[in-house]
């Protein structure tokens, strides 16, 4: 009897079974994920055109915050007003219409930083531009964040080598520093920043270079020298071009100063170049009239200093204890018919440490890098400079100043000394040794040794012609003939009497087989 009950009561044992297995899953899945409730605010668009949105609805947006737009279209808010909220658009506005619906985030505007950007071509939100593979990246950070503090900060003690000898001989630049560069239009500045980048190869140093309102044309025409020279494995391009909206323009440059800040903070040294600055002011002015802020001087808002000055700021030498870092800023402004006193340039120039000012004057008589030295200082970098260049240029500013006022005069038909005569002839080939060509930067040995022997007299007798082709033959002479007191100059080591002894042994060696110049023998 018992034998006949027993296969029935099998199956509900089974069915028990099952009903408790299943009870404990749900138990278990709704103990590791608990769901909350939270709330998502929208708004309505009331007009949108010109790279900018008016929203309203958006009662607790907080600046800088982005919201979404249908079809995936990003904006930022930027002014805040008791009935309506200002967006500025990161994206074609054509999609968008009056009527349609906008939704906060809840995040800050931000951008991807980390290893994965070298030599990668992105925008502003990490958006890859050059075709190539998804961008690798493991975080996001905020594009607006505090200047490192004073007491997080270190005095700027290592030259950052441009490999330009104007510069690094007359105006020097060290790491940390925020040197703007600034002239006409076409006068070369783009070209100093890209040489700077290049001569970055081997010196482990991480660039950024910021193209904002540029044609695209012209960026690829960077990119394209900068893979030429093998520069682009150091180096990430954040592109805003010219065809983007202005709000896309106007947070480049701080997207892309959280980028080498990252390697700042990772105690390395970072170069960022803002190419240029000029259009940037113009995008946000271009906001904020639309946004119906009141212009001020030049029809700029009366916070324009503002914008520029928390961007720069940013730029600094870490100490030890925060990461030992340093990020060097090169501003790039233009200017019109050579007006250095206009508002913006005006601006920047009180913001940074020093300018490289390139005269349009210079530049068409074919004296390139057409820097005017009586414009152009640096205020930092001369105590970073490296001692051998030092000691050879450390003269060499005033006597090149000396000697354009000097020329002035001789223009009139003036009679001359003997002795301002032999001022001018060298004078002259010191500004042929300050010639270079564009995209060939120089080691620091290369731009001492000529330094050298121009400021020592060395070419005085030298055709002023010939001055270019007899520093090529001193600049290999001492590689060839003195390596261990060229790789001692490019250490940055002080060289004593007897190492300078060589060197002009050197350079005499390589001077022989030129002729002397007639005009100093009549």
């Amino acid at each position: 009897m018992n034998l006949s009950k027993r296969p029935d009561r099998e199956p509900d044992a089974m069915l028990m079974q099952m009903l408790d297995d299943t009870m404990a899953t749900i138990r278990t899945v709704a103990r590791d994920n608990r769901f909350s409730l939270h709330s998502q605010e929208t708004g309505t668009v009331l007009q949108v055109g010109g790279g900018i949105a008016r929203v309203r609805g958006l009662a607790s947006v907080t600046s800088e915050e982005l919201v979404q737009f249908p079809d995936g279209v990003l904006g930022v808010a930027i002014n805040l007003e008791p009935e309506e909220v200002g967006i500025m658009l990161l994206g074609d506005s054509q999609k968008l219409s009056a009527g349609i619906r906008v939704t906060a985030t809840g995040r800050e505007t931000d951008t991807p930083v980390g290893d994965g950007l070298l030599g990668r071509v992105i925008d502003a939100t990490g958006r890859v531009l050059d075709g190539g593979k998804p961008l690798e990246f493991h975080e996001r950070r905020p594009i607006e964040r505090p200047a490192p503090e004073i007491i997080e900060r270190a005095p700027v003690t290592t030259p950052l080598e441009t490999g330009i000898k104007s510069i690094d001989a007359l105006i020097p630049i060290g790491r940390g520093q925020r040197e703007l560069i600034l002239g006409d239009r076409q006068t070369g500045k783009t070209s100093i920043a890209v040489d700077t980048i290049i001569n970055q190869r081997d010196k482990d140093v991480v660039c950024i270079y910021c193209a904002v309102g540029q044609r695209a044309t012209s960026v690829a025409k960077v990119v394209g020298t900068l893979r030429q020279h093998k520069a682009m494995e150091h180096t990430v391009v954040v592109v805003a071009s010219d065809d983007d909206p202005p709000g896309l323009r106007y947070i480049t440059p701080y997207a892309a100063t959280t980028m080498a800040e990252y390697f700042m903070e990772q105690g390395q040294d970072a170069l960022i170049i803002y190419d240029d600055l000029t259009r940037h002011a113009r995008a946000y002015r271009e906001l904020s009239l639309l946004l119906r802020r009141p212009p001020g001087r030049e029809a700029y808002p009366g916070d324009i200093f503002y914008i520029h000055s928390r961007l720069l700021e940013r730029s600094t030498h870490l100490r030890s204890e925060f990461g030992g870092g340093s990020l060097t800023a090169l501003p790039v402004i233009e200017t019109q018919a050579q007006d250095i006193s206009a508002y913006i340039p005006t601006n920047l120039i009180s913001i940074t440490d020093g300018q490289i000012y390139l005269s349009p004057t210079l530049f068409q008589k074919g004296l390139l890098p057409a820097i005017h030295v009586g414009k152009s200082v640096s205020r930092v970098g001369g105590k970073t400079q490296h001692p051998s260049l030092r000691s050879v240029a450390s003269d060499l500013r005033l006597a090149y100043s000396q000697f354009e006022e000097l020329e002035t005069f001789a223009r009139f038909s003036t009679r001359l000394d003997e002795d301002t005569r032999a001022t001018i002839e060298r004078g002259r080939r010191v500004r042929e040794v300050l010639k270079q060509h564009e995209h060939q930067p120089l080691r620091a040995c290369e731009q001492a040794v000529i330094l050298f022997a121009v400021n020592a007299g060395l070419l005085d007798d030298l055709p002023a012609d010939q001055v270019t082709e007899a520093e090529q033959k001193i600049q290999q002479h001492l590689l060839t003939a003195l390596p261990e007191i060229a790789a001692q100059m490019d250490a940055g080591k002080q060289l004593d009497d007897e190492q300078w002894q060589r060197t002009t042994e050197s350079i005499r060696e390589a001077l022989a087989e030129f002729a002397p110049s007639e005009t100093d023998d009549t």
